[in-house]
């Protein structure tokens, strides 16, 4: 009797106190025909275009602000660190505002991540991205249009890998700075975690506003920070000078390689997803 007991407990408390939800499938064409979906993507690009209206006008001002030739204070404006708090904080906000209705992803790499991580299914992460561009483009045109007589002479918001580091230097940052952001979006998000440390009355769209605050922090200096495909290609469709072209590689093929990285390491180093797989594969073979 006492044994029985004992082993309930056991039972009890070795029960998972969460739930991860289903795989998404690679295609569901069922998607198509729901409203959701569509006001999903209506999320994605109203707040990628929000995201960088305000981020872009931030990075102008400061530099109108600060210019010598224009009298400019050299110690004046929001400098670097206002600058990572105008991405940061914008991306708390909007992450806050959207993850109810399409995830609050903002940021191609980070669809492309959680598509690796099967949390979207492919036809939503195709047009997730899509939306995230053309918001970009539109929110950069805002600017544009507001500050016309700045706009171009300040760098138009483009990211470019700057003067004194290489290609690979700008790689590499992009890469570890994807990395960060989308490891942290994972941890954010995990039920496991989630369920383990509900005590802890933690906002998901805090600490991913947290690593891009960090990450702009690094890396404005080598690259002005992309980390975001859609903001680096808003940015270079508007100002469209050769230079920003010609670095644009690197702001799609870095963050997407920091992405699934982060994915792998997530689910099949931290949840042991590989693990499980293999187990299955073992026992199904022994059949």
């Amino acid at each position: 009797m006492g044994k029985g007991i004992e082993v309930a407990q056991q039972g009890e408390f070795s029960a998972k106190d969460y739930h991860d939800p289903p795989p998404a499938p690679l295609i569901d064409p069922e998607e198509l025909t729901q409203w959701s979906f569509y006001r999903a993507l209506i999320a994605e690009f109203i707040a990628t275009l929000l995201f960088l209206y305000i981020t872009v006008l931030t990075v102008i001002g400061y530099k109108s602000q600060t210019d010598p030739n224009h009298n400019g204070d050299q110690c004046g404006g929001v400098g670097i660190l206002g600058i990572a708090w105008a991405f940061g904080g914008m991306i708390f906000i909007l992450v806050y505002c959207t993850a109810g209705i399409s995830g609050g992803h903002i940021n191609p790499a980070v669809t492309f991540g959680l598509f690796l991580g099967r949390k979207v299914s492919l036809i939503r992460a195709v047009m997730y991205m899509v939306a995230q561009c053309f918001g970009a483009i539109c929110g950069v045109g805002l600017v544009k249009a507001f500050q016309k007589g700045y706009y171009v002479q300040y760098g138009g918001g483009a990211n470019e890998v700057a003067d004194g580091y290489s290609k690979g230097v700008g790689l590499s940052a992009e890469i570890i700075g994807t990395f960060v952001l989308v490891y942290t979006v994972f941890s954010a998000t995990d039920p496991k975690r989630n369920a383990r440390d509900s005590h802890v009355p933690v906002l998901a769209p805090l600490p991913i506003g947290f690593a891009v605050f960090m990450v702009h922090l690094a890396t404005i200096p080598i690259t002005g920070t992309g980390i975001n495909p859609a903001r680096s290609f808003g940015a270079a469709v508007i100002y469209n000078k050769s230079k920003a072209w010609d670095d644009h590689w690197v702001f799609w093929v870095g963050p997407l390689i920091g992405a699934a990285i982060a994915a792998f390491y997530h689910q099949f180093i931290l949840r042991g997803s590989a693990v499980k797989a293999f187990g299955s594969f073992r026992s199904s073979s022994n059949i």
